[in-house]
């Protein structure tokens, strides 16, 4: 790894010292508690003018025929033209309200795709395949057992057909059908449970970090399904493991100014493609992390779709780290010195995850933490900043902001991290964890199908709150909010991915196992 380079002046690009790099550091959290008030102010006139309008509703109910005759006689005294301007005033203000307030942005539903059983690629058979290609030292064989038996995966995860051959097979149309395969069988899945017409969805949006072939994976989707001639479709690359949640805030954005729509988030990642064949150490932890997957998602701003759907989007918030620059090199796709391309992993990528986490959760914070909550957070940040006291900063308790937490499942590392930071229960962590036992790191997709473990535990009630949170080379942190418009009943949803086998979790998951291959 090159040497990275010291902090530097933003403005004048000269290095800084230790204690200006501390303050800026402050001075970009404080940022972030800023941005989250601003959230929150924001959209405060609505929590104001809803229930001055519910109590002027109410009162005017009590009027009696009486009373609206006195009211028109005393009206005849005043001068038609302020007549008028009020009337005009009181209309405009009304619509104005109701044309500015968000559209409601509803999850219809939702599928992962699962793989069909001959996929399945165990530990022993993975470490079978690497041995078999010829490419890899003593060396970098026994650093692939040693990620494997640590990683937190079970013996179920599922790997592409190319890779699975001897010898593997990495062409353009090996990897364009691993990427078909995942995306339309989510698609299909999504469509029939929803019962959405493909020409009735508007806006497409695709996410493949790193397989981007032409025609785009968005041309792909219209061209299979027959989608109509006018739909938005973006197509969104490079964008590492949280590009889910980037996905559907941009399709929230759209929702919002395209009226009566439907949109259609697709989330995915190529293996095949992207198999790394050489032998350092940082670019061959992706080759033992990744597994294939992929999740399709209908969204929808029609009021006519708030019974059926399954969840309301609450909130989104992205933070970007990248003007760092240990964050924006710590995964980063290059060759080695052999001119072979991976993805390289730091050796800091812990570290910065847990550093955008904060940031994420700073601005996060105030938008849906209980008041005694937020007290005691700025009680804290008030000591610290202002009266210089030597106090370890409070960290917000997020279990009573949310009932359900859905974690990237990018590894055991990151899992642990994240729990340590939020002070999670084993329970809360039992999705990602089962899901990074199950399928392994499946990028992006990976959140829905911790949520689909949740829904198929009968765990998620009328009213409860699920927090997702994705990152990703960037380096970034993104997080959704979600509101439960309904009890999910598990019985009723076959295409679940876990239905068939949830009576087997929780599995005891060793967290070093020998393997012997």
């Amino acid at each position: 790894m090159e040497e990275l380079k010291k902090p530097q002046n933003l403005e004048t690009n000269k290095p800084i010292s230790a204690d200006e790099a501390n303050k800026e550091k402050n001075n970009i959290k404080l940022k972030y508690v800023k941005l989250g008030y601003h959230y929150l102010v924001s959209n405060g006139i609505y929590l104001i003018l809803i229930p001055f309008l519910a109590l002027i509703l109410v009162h005017l109910s009590t009027f009696t025929v009486e009373d609206v005759f006195k009211i028109w006689n005393h009206l005849k005294l005043i001068n038609f033209i302020t007549l008028f301007l009020c009337s005009s005033s009181i209309v405009f203000a009304v619509t104005l309200y109701f044309m500015s307030k968000p559209r409601k942005v509803y999850l219809v539903d939702y599928s992962c795709y699962k793989p069909k059983p001959h996929r399945k690629v165990t530990r022993e058979h993975f470490l079978q395949l690497s041995a078999a290609c010829g490419c890899f030292s003593d060396k970098s064989m026994t650093f692939q057992r040693k990620i494997l038996e640590k990683s937190g995966f079970g013996q179920k995860t599922y790997g592409p057909k190319g890779l699975m051959e001897i010898p593997q097979n990495q062409s353009m149309a090996e990897s364009r059908s691993e990427t078909e395969m995942l995306i339309f069988g989510a698609i299909d899945g999504v469509l029939l449970k929803t019962g959405v017409n493909p020409r009735d969805i508007g806006i497409l949006v695709v996410n493949s970090s790193l397989f981007n072939p032409a025609p785009s994976l968005s041309a792909v989707i219209v061209n299979h399904y027959k989608l109509r001639g006018n739909i938005l479709s973006y197509n969104l690359g490079g964008m590492g493991c949280s590009a889910g949640l980037i996905s559907i805030d941009l399709a929230k954005d759209l929702l919002q100014v395209h009226p009566n729509s439907y949109a259609l988030v697709v989330s995915t990642e190529n293996i095949t493609r992207n198999w790394y064949m050489g032998n350092e150490p940082s670019m061959l932890v992706t080759n033992c992390l990744f597994r294939i997957g992929a999740a399709a998602i209908i969204l929808s701003n029609r009021s006519s779709d708030g019974q059926r759907s399954k969840y309301q989007l609450i909130h989104t918030v992205r933070t970007h780290k990248g003007a760092d620059d240990n964050s924006y090199a710590c995964v980063t796709q290059r060759e080695d010195e052999n001119q072979v391309v991976g993805v390289s992993l730091s050796k800091d990528l812990m570290v910065v995850a847990g550093e955008a986490l904060k940031s994420n959760i700073t601005t996060l914070g105030p938008l849906v933490l209980p008041v005694s909550e937020q007290l005691l957070f700025f009680a804290t940040l008030v000591s610290r900043k202002i009266f210089k006291m030597k106090i370890k900063p409070y960290i917000p308790d997020f279990k009573l902001a949310f009932e359900h937490f859905c974690i990237h499942a990018g590894g055991r590392g990151v899992l642990d991290e994240v729990e340590k930071n939020l002070a999670l229960t084993p329970w809360l962590m039992e999705p990602s964890r089962m899901t990074l036992y199950r399928f392994g790191n499946t990028s992006s997709s990976s959140l829905w199908y911790e949520l689909s473990y949740s829904e198929a535990k009968g765990r998620v009630k009328k009213g409860d709150r699920v927090w997702q949170i994705g990152f990703g080379s960037g380096f970034k942190c993104n997080s959704a909010v979600w509101h439960a418009l309904r009890t999910i009943n598990p019985d009723k949803d076959n295409n679940n991915p876990w239905i068939d086998e949830i009576n087997d979790f929780p599995a005891h998951i060793p967290k070093f196992t020998p393997i012997v291959y």
